[in-house]
C-alpha cells in the first residue's frame, strides 16, 4: 500500500495572477505557505476476478466500477486514466479539513493521488514535475478554472514566493525567515471557518473571463507580493503586514462583488472593530476560511468577536508533497 501526504495552503499575496490568461501577458506571483494540515491518499492493488468490479474508490462515497469509464468522481477518474490504470485498484481519500475551504484542497487531493499512484507504479516525479502535471490536468483535462499557485504549494511545500514567468516557467524562492520569525508570524494568524461552502471555480469563473479588464487591480495585487516579502525579510514590525492584506482585501473585493457576499463582509468588519489589523477570504472567494492578521495582544478579542465561528489552529512552512508508507 502507497499512502501520500499532501499539505493544504494559504496563500497571502498575488492571488489571481496565477491564472494563465493573466499570466501569458503579464507574469505572475504569489507569496503563501504549505500548512499543517493535509490530504491523505492510500493506493492499494486487490484481485479484481475475485469481485463483480475492478476499481474500488473511497471519499464522501463509494463508488466500486467495472471500467474507469464508469467512475463519478471526474478527478479520481482522470487522474487514473492520467497515469494508465484500469483495474485491479483500491484507493482511499481522507482530508483533514472540509472541501471548498478555501485551502487549496482540490489540488492538494490531485497532487497527492498523482504521487501516489506514479508510486504505485514504481515511478517517482520530482516535486515541480509533479506540480505541472497537476496543473494540466486540472486545467486542460478537468477544464477546471483554476489558477497555478495551489499545484505548486501542495507538491513543493515550505514557505515561498512563487515567480510564474510562464505557466509552464516557475521559479520557487524560498522565504529566509528565522525559526523565531516564523513563530512570531503565525501568532499573528487567525483562521476561521466561516461554515460557507461554495466551489471555488464557481467564483472564479465570475471573473477568470474577465482577467483582461483586471488589469490594473491585478497588477497592483502583484506588487504586493513583493511588498509582503520585504516587510517578513526586513526583521521588524509585522503590522505592516496585516496593514497591507487590508489593502488586499479591498481590491480583490472589487474584482466581483460574489467573491464577498454580506454576511462575509461582516464578519471582516467584526474582526477589525475587535482589534484586526487586516485579514483575507481564502481561495476564490465566495466561502471558505477568514484570516485574520491580529496583533497577538488582540487575539482573544478577534476571536471572541466571532464565537459562531470555529478556529482551524495551523502552522506554516509544511514539507510538500510525501509519502509516508509504501
Amino acid at each position: 500500500m502507497i499512502i501520500t501526504q499532501t499539505p493544504f495552503r494559504i496563500s497571502f499575496f498575488g492571488g489571481g495572477t496565477d491564472y494563465p490568461d493573466y499570466i501569458k501577458k503579464h507574469g505572475g506571483a504569489v507569496l503563501g505557505t504549505a500548512i499543517d494540515h493535509s490530504a491523505y491518499l492510500s493506493v492499494a492493488r486487490f484481485y479484481a476476478r475475485l469481485f463483480d468490479y475492478s476499481i474500488r474508490i473511497a471519499y464522501r462515497q463509494v463508488e466500486c466500477v467495472r471500467s474507469i469509464d464508469e467512475i463519478e468522481h471526474a478527478p479520481f477518474r482522470e487522474c487514473l486514466r492520467w497515469c494508465g490504470i484500469t483495474s485491479d485498484v483500491e484507493i482511499n481519500y481522507t482530508g483533514e479539513l472540509p472541501s471548498f475551504s478555501g485551502l487549496g484542497s482540490s489540488s492538494s487531493f490531485v497532487v497527492g493521488l498523482l504521487n501516489a499512484l506514479h508510486a504505485f507504479q514504481g515511478r517517482t516525479r520530482r516535486p515541480l514535475e509533479l506540480a505541472l502535471e497537476a496543473i494540466e490536468l486540472e486545467q486542460d483535462v478537468l477544464k477546471e478554472a483554476v489558477g497555478c499557485q495551489d499545484q505548486v504549494f501542495a507538491a513543493v511545500g515550505g514557505f515561498r514566493l512563487i515567480e510564474f514567468r510562464g505557466c509552464r516557467d516557475i521559479v520557487l524562492h524560498a522565504v529566509p525567515l528565522s525559526t523565531d520569525r516564523m513563530r512570531e508570524l503565525e501568532s499573528h494568524l487567525l483562521l476561521l471557518h466561516t461554515g460557507i461552502k461554495r466551489r471555488a471555480a464557481s467564483v472564479a469563473n465570475r471573473y477568470y473571463r474577465n482577467l483582461g479588464d483586471q488589469s490594473d487591480r491585478l497588477g497592483k495585487m502583484r506588487a504586493m507580493v513583493d511588498d509582503g516579502y520585504r516587510i517578513l525579510t526586513s526583521g521588524g514590525s509585522l503590522a505592516p503586514f496585516g496593514e497591507l492584506l487590508h489593502q488586499s482585501w479591498k481590491i480583490k473585493a472589487e474584482l466581483d462583488a460574489s467573491i464577498a457576499n454580506d454576511d462575509i463582509r461582516s464578519m471582516y468588519e467584526t474582526g477589525l472593530a475587535a482589534g484586526a489589523l487586516g485579514g483575507k477570504l481564502l481561495g476564490a472567494g465566495g466561502g471558505g476560511c477568514l484570516l485574520f492578521f491580529t496583533p497577538p495582544e488582540r487575539r482573544r478579542a478577534v476571536r471572541d468577536s466571532l464565537p459562531h465561528l470555529e478556529e482551524i489552529p495551523v502552522r506554516i512552512n509544511s514539507p510538500g508533497s510525501h509519502i509516508i508508507h509504501a
